[in-house]
């Protein structure tokens, strides 16, 4: 038996590659995700084509579901940080867009965001697991600047942050249900966090399409 490989999800039942087959294809939802938004940037303003945040959450989103994808093949560390990291490094740049181009913060304000971000989403895993601290951040996150603005400022891009971060709650619920109901449901409910993020991705890069403009 292969003791390397790494067990986290009810599917997988043995080391093998195609041991989570719908962990690894609803990752699908992922890649196209990102290709529905190239195709948006293409049709775009120049601004937006041209736009590096932008265009950095499109290839983020993309990276996501193939990283993703390798983790559910393989189940191993190298794998892991292959599915981790551009999940981090999607919610850093988000955070920063948003506080800059959404809540008009000054650059110090943004760093310092994305600081405390940063801090919460890596050093935190540590001690109380990937998930429970960088999701709960994210989620928490997306309720401080979609509360923000639709209360603070009734920014139009408010309502679109909160409905996203409720469908990621939903999405979450699901991701925390996998192995709690594996003995009911032995396919378990990770599959459909793939699928739901996806939606909350694609419409949270969306929303920074229309409503994030460049800052001067």
């Amino acid at each position: 038996m292969d003791k390397d490989f790494i067990d986290l999800y009810c599917e997988r039942i043995g080391p093998g590659l195609w041991a989570e087959p719908w962990n690894a294809v609803t990752n699908l939802a992922f890649v196209f995700a990102a290709l529905l938004l190239a195709a948006t940037v293409r049709r775009a303003e120049a601004d937006v084509r041209r736009d590096p945040g932008i265009l950095g959450l499109v290839a983020l989103v993309f990276v996501i579901g193939l990283g993703s994808g390798l983790f559910h093949s393989f189940a191993r560390f190298w794998s892991m940080l292959a599915d981790v990291i551009p999940i981090a490094l999607f919610i850093l740049l988000y955070m920063y867009l948003a506080l800059r181009r959404l809540l008009a913060l000054p650059l110090w304000g943004c760093l310092l965001g994305v600081a405390v971000v940063l801090v919460l989403t890596v050093v935190m895993p540590v001690g109380f697991g990937f998930s429970v601290s960088t999701y709960g951040v994210a989620l928490a996150a997306m309720l401080g600047v979609g509360g923000a603005l639709h209360l603070g400022q009734r920014h139009p891009a408010g309502p679109r942050i909160l409905i996203a971060a409720g469908l990621f709650a939903v999405s979450l619920a699901f991701r925390t249900a996998d192995l709690p109901l594996c003995a009911v449901l032995p396919l378990g409910t990770h599959f459909v966090w793939h699928i739901l993020n996806a939606v909350v991705l694609f419409s949270l890069t969306r929303t920074m399409m229309i409503h994030g403009k460049r800052a001067a």
